[in-house]
């Protein structure tokens, strides 16, 4: 063979190695932001059967304590905030993403000074209804936590794999960006001060 032919056939051998890897990583990259996606979407689900759960929950707390008025407001209100706020997936910025925590907190702290007030009524403590609502909503807070774990264990999946060398090269060519992760809240680092 002639020492042209033998250098062409290098080239497009060499071409077909480099178009085969690019093929590969590009879908692999694709993967990873689809499981992204994934997760997001049961994050959310769960924050959403958090709220679903709420009404029935100030419902069965109205019929005992309705002169808590102002507590049972605040539940209603804080779970309005956090259903309207939203967040897409493909947009998932460290600020929207800090937003979109900052509302399910408020839902978390409205939640708290809901159920403290139970610890004035005896009666509706062991109302049944209300029992399994909480040990439901007590079920739910896990599955948001591990929904959260599982969803930043997605993400930095995805984040290392579009840093890495020369994957990073092919996700900056085609746009992948990426993305934040839930991170404690402001004073979770503290412990909550009990008194009675």
């Amino acid at each position: 063979m002639k020492k042209g032919t033998v250098i062409l056939i290098s080239v497009v051998a060499l071409v077909a190695i480099i178009a085969l890897w690019a093929m590969s990583a590009y879908n692999k990259l694709v993967v990873a932001d689809e499981s992204v996606t994934t997760e997001w979407a049961n994050v959310e689900s769960q924050y959403q059967r958090r709220a679903d759960l709420i009404p029935n929950l100030v419902s069965t707390v109205k019929g005992y304590a309705a002169h808590e008025q102002e507590t049972l407001e605040a539940v209603v209100s804080a779970r309005a905030k956090a259903t309207q706020m939203t967040v897409d997936a493909k947009d998932l910025t460290p600020e929207k993403l800090q937003e979109y925590q900052a509302a399910q907190g408020e839902v978390g702290a409205a939640l708290g000074r809901l159920l403290m007030i139970t610890e004035n009524y005896p009666d509706l403590k062991a109302n049944q209804n209300f029992m399994a609502l909480q040990e439901q909503l007590e079920g739910t807070e896990n599955r948001i936590q591990v929904a959260r774990q599982k969803f930043n264990l997605t993400a930095k999946t995805y984040n290392t794999s579009i840093r890495r060398f020369p994957t990073n090269i092919l996700a900056g060519m085609f746009g992948f960006e990426s993305k934040a992760y839930f991170e404690a809240e402001a004073g979770a680092d503290k412990a909550p001060k009990v008194e009675f």
